[in-house]
């Protein structure tokens, strides 16, 4: 199985950023599957319809499945859209009293190599918030991954965690408590790339973060002015999202054997300049 991810998609640029990429990783890789993280999708924090709409696939081509975060309960109708069961949406399953879900069995159809004939499979994608330097107080989301790994354990063995945590130990801990139990925890929230994607010693592929798909001049996808402003006086002052300029796209190309370990990870990071948009 082949899956291209997404990590956070931020605002306008980044949801350009998407169709712009996507169809040339879609060529390159051959992905069986398209996730991506859309917490802030609509205009740099929460999520949309029109703005899902923009990135969903109109006869096959865009993206499958969407993740989500913190900023998940909030913008437009976000309670209608997590709802809406024909909307291939997530929100992290450790958030108490949160309507939608946080998990997801998606069916599809992959290339079996060696005999290269179809074969239905199902892949289960797991959605979870940390705890450490968080505002808001979630349930324990080790709990919760084992609630969730011991309901829909015998589903299928293709399981993916998409792990939106702050904090690069407790993501860590993450994946190495999963080890050999997931196929795959990538991990997103702080808009940074990191270097240490990687295959653990149980066939778990991991990364920390992937990075954000968003504004290439910005911090994390916001104004730079502003937010310098903030932390040199204190003051908490309006920080708006920019909206046009170079945009960087974050994502990772996973592959995963029969044996349903992962046997490739790629950070995958393109810098698109504003007049090649």
């Amino acid at each position: 199985m082949k899956l291209l991810i997404f990590g956070d998609i931020v605002g306008k640029p980044g949801r350009s950023g998407v169709k712009r990429m996507l169809p040339i990783w879609r060529k390159k890789f051959s992905p069986d599957v398209v996730i991506a993280n859309v917490e802030n999708i609509a205009h740099g924090k929460g999520i949309g319809i029109k703005q899902i709409q923009e990135l969903r696939p109109p006869a096959g081509g865009g993206v499958d499945i969407f993740t989500g975060g913190n900023h998940s309960l909030e913008g437009k109708d976000f309670e209608k859209i997590l709802n809406d069961e024909t909307l291939p949406i997530l929100r992290p399953a450790n958030i108490p009293n949160a309507p939608g879900r946080g998990v997801l069995l998606h069916k599809l159809e992959i290339r079996n190599p060696k005999s290269e004939t179809k074969q239905n499979v199902s892949l289960l994608v797991i959605n979870l918030i940390g705890q450490v330097f968080m505002k808001q107080q979630y349930d324990n989301p080790f709990g919760a991954i084992d609630k969730i790994l011991e309901e829909y354990g015998s589903a299928t063995p293709y399981k993916i965690l998409d792990w939106h945590a702050e904090a690069t130990s407790e993501k860590t801990v993450m994946g190495w408590y999963l080890d050999g139990k997931v196929s795959a925890v990538y991990g997103t929230h702080t808009h940074v790339p990191t270097a240490d994607a990687k295959i653990l010693p149980k066939g778990t592929a991991y990364i920390s973060d992937i990075g954000m798909t968003g504004p290439y001049n910005s911090v994390i996808g916001a104004e730079i002015e502003p937010a310098t402003q903030r932390f040199k006086t204190g003051v908490k002052n309006p920080i708006q999202p920019v909206e046009s300029g170079d945009i960087e796209v974050n994502a990772i190309y996973l592959e995963l054997d029969q044996n349903v370990s992962a046997v490739d990870i790629k950070h995958l990071r393109e810098i698109i300049p504003e007049d090649k948009i």
